[in-house]
């Protein structure tokens, strides 16, 4: 026999036909199959980067392209915004199209864009005119609407008025919003405190849903921790703007939250002061004992349970407190007097007395 590979075989009526190929030639045809094969893998990877990172995604993000930054920085920009699945795709896909003259300033870019759009978009558009503002933690909707106005941006009445009858339901979570008679004002705990790029000649629902969209795309940070929880949506966003304004100092955000968490599941009355400042629609320096008596759905020291609707727009912080309480057995806590913004815990009512006692004495 030969010392050489079959690779084919035809039988004839008289005689069978053999043919043979030299050992090197099979390698080669190995070779070409393995370079097609990786060639179709890199075609498949390079389609799947170009695609959107979340096709569906409803989220605007602000973007700022420095003066004079580079092609590979302006990929680990985008990339740590995750707008770009691949940084190296997106530095490559640029120098194919021969160069991109990118506009330095802030850009309003989606997750849903493709990465061509995302070139176009930063070729052509830029939000060089804009006005900063900042919305602090714990604002309420009408206090963010003074702030805008003092900022000369919105006029105080009509954002007011869209609030509670502008049409947002194009944005996912709002559409998860119950509707309630005995709140004041629908998207209150829903501009999410932030520092703002305004853009110039925005009006006021432009502005509300810029708000909305970053409260949205903050919402994917705790979204699958909402979903584990046996509150509703609605609900622990009504807890977070009740630890946003009880809360003073970041370490004790949880330990309050467990505090609420423990009195609502022993049926107790939540006896939140915040709630009724809210209800009395001003600040008062002092929560008296008058103001206590007062019957309105938001004073939780006359109803059981959450208040109708969030009190204040709160931060992320809060959010992630009222989704991950404190283990403890605390149910109540009182403000110390010493100058800290701390409180005293108690576990029992007689310890809160104590407690209460020892506060005042610090005065």
């Amino acid at each position: 026999m030969p010392n050489k590979p079959l690779t084919a075989q035809r039988k004839g009526s008289s005689h069978i036909l053999l043919t043979f190929i030299h050992p090197y030639a099979n390698k080669l045809v190995v070779a070409a199959v393995l370079l097609f094969l990786s060639t179709a893998t890199l075609g498949v990877y390079v389609y799947q980067s170009l695609q959107p990172v979340d096709p569906h995604s409803e989220q605007v993000v602000e973007v700022n392209i420095p003066e004079g930054a580079s092609g590979r920085e302006i990929a680990s920009i985008l990339k740590e915004q995750q707008l770009i699945r691949n940084e190296d795709i997106f530095y490559f896909f640029v120098r194919m199209q021969g160069g991109v003259n990118f506009k330095a300033g802030r850009h309003h870019l989606s997750p849903s864009m493709s990465m061509p759009d995302i070139v176009a978009h930063l070729e052509s558009q830029t939000y060089a005119e804009s006005e900063l503002v900042t919305i602090p933690e714990g604002l309420t909707v009408e206090q963010v609407a003074e702030r805008l106005a003092e900022a000369g941006l919105v006029d105080q009445h009509r954002f007011l008025k869209l609030i509670n009858h502008g049409d947002f339901s194009d944005i996912t979570f709002v559409r998860d919003i119950p509707e309630k008679e005995d709140r004041p004002y629908r998207l209150e705990g829903f501009l999410f405190p932030e520092t703002y790029h305004i853009p110039q000649g925005a009006d006021e629902e432009e502005i509300i849903r810029i708000m909305l969209r970053e409260f949205e795309r903050r919402y994917q940070d705790w979204k699958e921790l909402a979903e584990d929880s046996p509150y509703h949506f609605y609900d622990i966003v009504i807890l977070a703007s009740l630890i946003e304004r009880e809360a003073a100092v970041d370490s004790e955000r949880r330990t309050i939250a467990g505090v609420l968490h423990n009195r609502l599941e022993a049926g107790m009355k939540l006896q939140v002061d915040a709630t009724v400042q809210y209800a009395l629609g001003e600040h008062v320096e002092r929560v008296l004992y008058e103001h206590l008596e007062i019957d309105h759905p938001y004073n939780t020291y006359q109803h059981e349970g959450l208040p109708p609707g969030p009190i204040a727009n709160p931060g992320l912080d809060s959010i992630l407190a009222a989704l991950k309480p404190e283990k403890h057995q605390f149910k109540y806590y009182v403000l110390k007097n010493d100058g800290t913004r701390e409180h005293y815990f108690a576990e029992t009512y007689k310890e809160h007395l104590e407690n209460i006692r020892k506060a005042r004495a610090q005065q």
